[in-house]
């Protein structure tokens, strides 16, 4: 059969070829050597690699855990965190230790101190939570700058108040978020110890603002609001209620009602309960504060304590352990409006935060225990090749979710 002319629509046969291929950018840069005596060109050959190495390895780390705010950026927040609980730290020590004669050889300090402290701790803790929340860093860290500014310019009892429930709540949901996936229940004790220290900080600053208060509504009030907040963020992070699935949505639901239960139980307790009963409960409670100087909070220990503990556990393996992690707020709020009451001292709010902590943590681990039991593989071999194989992915404590 004869070749096609050029005049021919269809082209010549190496016109045709030439259309169906287009030409190559390596290519034009690297033209392939002839061969000798040959007509046809040889194929690259790949360059050798070396055994052992990933030719991903040599590329830059575009994964979400490398993206974060800039160090300069960060390291003005810590520094703002830093100088600001020094502050606080200081007015506190001038109380703790009115009878020292070497605070009174070096003076009172000033007046405004725990304040300025208190407005510097909710302005770095606001931007850190919306930075790691994907929000307005700018934004939040200006309105809580403005609204602590103006209680401690304007005074009175309403702006105080206020600026304390947003540094509880602020300060108790970023103590959750500032979690990071754990693998085991030691590193997942660490995640509690976090959260728990965040939470002392947020205390200090509360109690900065000077607020008056009632205990129990300011403690539910910051509790209420930390709760929405938290569930809010983790709405998205968790890909919404359709990502719970049969497994999250009862996790979530006894969470819930353990809440419920330990508040209502507590409230009904105290008001409605009989005096016999009631007067043997704060009999206890008084007694064992008595002896070991705080008593726990119940629900410090039985729900919140646990949430942070198996939630970042389970985050580690699927997305739904946030769910989870949301009721950790249940711990943190506590933690961080122990200082509130007039009657609460320091040294009484430190032992009870520990107590709780050393308590929620071997109830957390009888959870893990019970989830990988009827979950996880069987077997300590096979817990060990689950611990060691690839987990969820997840950016660094201080970048965004």
């Amino acid at each position: 059969m004869p070749a096609p002319s050029s005049d021919s629509p269809r082209g010549t046969p190496r016109g045709k070829r030439a259309a169906e291929r287009p030409p190559s950018r390596l290519r034009r840069v690297d033209r392939p050597r002839r061969t000798a005596g040959a007509g046809s060109t040889a194929a690259p050959t790949p360059a050798p690699q070396r055994a052992g190495t990933d030719e991903s390895a040599a590329l830059p780390d575009a994964s979400p855990a490398a993206a974060g705010p800039r160090r300069s950026l960060l390291a003005l927040c810590f520094g703002l965190l830093a100088v600001g609980t020094a502050a606080l730290a200081w007015s506190a020590a001038q109380g703790i230790f009115a009878d020292s004669q070497l605070l009174r050889d070096l003076g009172p300090g000033p007046s405004w101190l725990d304040g300025a402290g208190a407005v510097a701790v909710v302005t770095a803790l606001a931007w850190l939570l919306a930075t790691r929340t994907a929000g307005r860093p700018l934004i939040s860290a200006g309105l809580a700058l403005a609204l602590g500014v103006a209680s401690l310019l304007v005074g009175g009892r309403v702006l105080p108040t206020g600026a304390a429930v947003m540094t509880c709540v602020v300060g108790s949901v970023y103590a959750v978020m500032v979690t990071v996936p754990a693998v085991t229940w030691w590193k997942a004790g660490r995640e509690a110890v976090i959260a728990t220290l965040v939470a002392a900080v947020t205390a200090f600053a509360a109690v900065g603002f000077e607020p008056t208060v009632a205990t129990e509504r300011f403690d539910l009030a910051a509790l209420f609001l930390a709760l929405v907040l938290a569930f809010g963020i983790v709405y998205r992070l968790g890909a919404g209620l359709h990502g719970l699935g049969r497994r999250g949505l009862i996790v979530v639901s006894i969470g819930l009602a353990v809440l419920a239960l330990t508040l209502a139980y507590a409230e009904l307790l105290r008001r409605y309960g009989a005096q016999t009963f009631v007067s043997s409960v704060l009999y206890f409670a008084d007694w064992t504060a008595a002896r070991i100087g705080a008593f726990p909070r119940p629900l410090v220990v039985l729900l919140g304590i646990p949430a942070i503990v198996w939630g970042t556990h389970v985050r580690a393996r699927r997305r739904q352990g946030w769910w989870v992690c949301a009721f950790g707020v249940a711990a943190t709020v506590p933690l961080a409006t122990a200082l509130v009451a007039p009657e609460s001292s320091y040294a009484e709010a430190g032992l009870r935060a520990v107590y709780s902590l050393v308590l929620g943590l071997p109830l957390g681990y009888l959870v893990i225990r019970a989830d990988l039991a009827l979950t996880g593989p069987k077997g300590r071999r096979g817990r060990r090749a689950e611990e060691a194989g690839p987990h969820r992915p997840e950016p660094r404590r201080f970048a965004e979710l």
